[in-house]
């Protein structure tokens, strides 16, 4: 699943491709934005962790991952 994150102050948006599920990724972010933990983790496909201030966050869109087609089949 693909995750993008808006971070305030950033020109560019972070994406990482995670195994998490959409729920998973969605409790992670409310709680580091009710202030529980106040950081936002989140793991991506090669095990690396991402770890963002949750006061820091501008939006996170949670989608699925595109798949790309090869070659030049008739659309």
């Amino acid at each position: 699943m693909e995750v993008k994150i808006g971070v305030q102050h950033a020109n560019r948006e972070l994406v990482l491709e995670s195994e998490q599920t959409p729920e998973e990724v969605q409790d992670l972010v409310a709680a580091a934005l009710t202030g529980k933990s106040g950081l936002l983790e989140l793991t991506d496909e090669k095990g690396r962790k991402v770890l963002i201030p949750a006061d820091r966050l501008a939006y996170v869109e949670i989608g699925e991952v595109s798949t790309r087609k090869v070659g030049f089949g008739a659309i």
